[in-house]
């Protein structure tokens, strides 16, 4: 089978499986393309993208770059690419770069497309209780997330998934998705199919998508925890304070939960309960501002009241 030479552009952890699979096929990968490092933890320190860190592991030339401009096109056109690969990069590829390798580009994303386009598929997925995840890898065009697809798969969401764990099993799992779709086009086999029905969208998510509706069903509060844990992160308000909810799962099925007010907390059997609209989530683990994680029953002592509101 012909090798190519690959381009590689990704950011995120999601995106070093993919890298490292085709850093070991038959392929080269030519160059990585990456964001500049940025300032992480309490001290800023500035910390290369976890994919700058994967390519230099590997010893793969790397690419920074803000955007992808006119310089960013001239130093991966020098690099004589025959096709280029995309996972979670965090910019556009437009013309001429769009153009520039023989073959394009493919972009690997975390949706069954033409369902959930855009920045945050599994988050937007788990916050509408969708029962599957997938992933389709997919020729890029101008339009967002609307080239013909190559390759796509879905499975079943796991009992208490949050977006956290579904985008680190499905970054390992799908990179396997991606070879084998550049090596069908290597192999002159690949067949891409447009999209079919109406797209639905997944914008970046915002803080405020992490505020939590105590007024809502105990399945959308859970559905809401898990889509947005990690990042924005789920909260809301006890006291005045902010209350990070690290951990947090619909009250047992069978146990007689105590009938509770939306976003009335009480401390029940050591449970830390919250009511719903139709019955009761468990906070186990949450972060008041300025202080560290701590599991709920222990934040839930040092409030030393015996029932409390949250909103």
């Amino acid at each position: 089978m012909p090798h190519l030479r690959i381009v590689f552009a990704g950011t995120p952890a999601v995106a070093v499986p993919t890298l490292e699979r085709l850093a070991a096929s038959g392929h080269e990968v030519v160059g990585v393309v990456t964001r500049p490092p940025a300032p992480l933890g309490r001290k800023r320190v500035l910390t290369p993208s976890p994919v700058a860190q994967a390519a230099e592991r590997l010893g793969l030339p790397v690419i920074d770059a803000v955007r992808l401009d006119v310089e960013a096109t001239e130093r991966i056109a020098a690099l004589r690419p025959d096709l280029g690969v995309v996972v979670a990069y965090g910019g556009l590829v437009r013309e001429p770069l769009l153009s520039t390798p023989p073959h394009g580009w493919i972009n690997l994303h975390f949706s069954a497309l033409p369902a959930w386009r855009g920045a945050a598929p599994v988050q937007r997925a788990l916050i509408a209780g969708d029962a599957e995840l997938g992933a389709s890898v997919f020729r890029l065009v101008p339009e967002l997330d609307a080239g013909d697809v190559y390759a796509s798969r879905t499975r079943p969401v796991a009992p208490g998934e949050t977006a956290g764990l579904a985008l680190e099993s499905l970054a390992e799992t799908e990179a396997e998705l991606v070879l084998g779709v550049v090596d069908a086009i290597a192999a002159g086999t690949a067949v891409a199919t447009p999209q079919s029905g109406e797209p639905t969208f997944a914008p970046k998510l915002g803080i405020e998508d992490g505020r939590i509706d105590w007024t809502r069903s105990t399945g959308e509060v859970d559905a809401r925890v898990r889509g947005v844990t990690p990042e924005p992160g789920a909260h809301t308000e006890v006291g005045g304070i902010r209350l990070k909810v690290l951990e947090a799962r619909p009250a047992s099925v069978g146990v007689d939960v105590p009938r509770l007010e939306p976003g009335e907390l009480r401390l029940d059997r050591k449970l830390v309960l919250a009511g719903t609209a139709d019955g009761a989530m468990e906070l186990r683990r949450v972060q008041p501002a300025g202080r560290n994680s701590m599991a709920a029953a222990d934040w839930w002592r040092g409030l030393g009241v015996e029932r409390a509101d949250a909103r």
